[in-house]
């Protein structure tokens, strides 16, 4: 190939290549450049790179583990790019078959439905602060002001699309979501780590505690038999799965159940959504709610109701 396709290929300059090139050629790899029409940078026939005992398991494992787009949102796309074709390269020719079928016919997007991803222009610095395990300065945005917090950053976690930065904050760990972050300042002064932290376990207990403590309330519903799914895309599948269905007799045969809803304040809404094939009949305030909403809303539109 010649140093542009290269360059092309990887997206870095010529003079990138060039300068990789002679570090490899240094480094002993039988590496060299032809000159003319049909010239180009060449390995000598027949070169491989040592990669020994890789399985199929393995091959197609690393290559189904890949995701640019959030390598590419921390600064690391051409360097994925990169390490994968020197894998590729070294593999033998049946594994290096099945890793590129694999990668024809199997993609992940670590992003959810019907959601942009959230802009994150400060993650390459606080990726550059965790590596380098040095101090930072940022302004964070907590309820539309500016905070500012001094930070030791531990990690980074990817959950559902969204970007979390892990830190120590005057000895707690705390964490915070990337998109919020206003401002990076390096301080340039290292720390030490936690002794014992592991990011994974951390963020497991985290997340567990999150889920355990968010707020709840117990509301019962009646729902036309035959549009339960309206209540499913409401509230979700899983606390309509998770639901108690309730004998009490119903004069139209319609279904009740008890459901378990997140955040209180927000039940309301949620339900108002699943239309007129879902009433509220309990706890009292979540219905008054509902009706206080769905007036508010007739009002609006009262002139073109006549």
């Amino acid at each position: 190939m010649t140093a542009g396709e290269i360059a092309r290929a990887l997206e870095v300059s010529e003079r990138t290549v060039h300068r990789d090139v002679e570090a490899l050629s240094a480094s002993g790899v039988p590496i060299y450049a032809e000159r003319g029409a049909h010239g180009g940078i060449r390995l000598v026939d027949g070169y491989r790179t040592r990669l020994t005992g890789m399985t199929v398991d393995e091959a197609e494992a690393l290559f189904l583990a890949g995701m640019p787009g959030p390598a590419a949102e921390l600064g690391l796309g051409t360097v994925v790019a990169a390490a994968q074709l020197k894998i590729l390269a070294s593999l033998p020719p049946e594994l290096r078959a099945r890793a590129t079928r694999l990668v024809e016919r199997f993609h992940l997007d670590a992003g959810e439905w019907f959601r942009a991803s959230q802009p994150v222009p400060h993650l390459a610095a606080l990726s550059e602060a965790v590596w380098e395990a040095r101090r930072i300065a940022i302004d964070y945005d907590r309820d539309g002001v500016a905070a500012r917090r001094e930070l030791e950053p531990l990690g980074l976690v990817l959950k559902a699309g969204i970007w979390y930065v892990v830190a120590r904050v005057e000895d707690h760990v705390r964490t915070y979501r990337v998109a919020r972050v206003l401002a990076v300042e390096p301080r340039g002064e290292p720390f030490e780590r936690p002794a014992g932290f592991d990011l994974a376990s951390y963020w497991a207990e985290s997340a567990a505690a999150f889920e355990r403590d968010v707020p709840r309330v117990d509301v019962v519903v009646r729902v036309r038999p035959d549009r339960l799914d309206r209540l499913r895309s409401a509230v979700g599948n899983a606390t309509v799965d998770a639901a108690e269905y309730l004998a009490d007799p119903d004069p139209e045969s319609w279904l009740r159940l008890r459901v378990r809803l997140d955040w209180p304040d927000e039940a309301a809404g949620r339900l108002l959504a699943a239309g007129r094939w879902v009433e509220v009949l309990d706890p009292p305030d979540i219905r008054a709610r509902v009706a206080d909403t769905a007036r508010a809303i007739a009002e609006r539109y009262r002139d073109d109701l006549g």
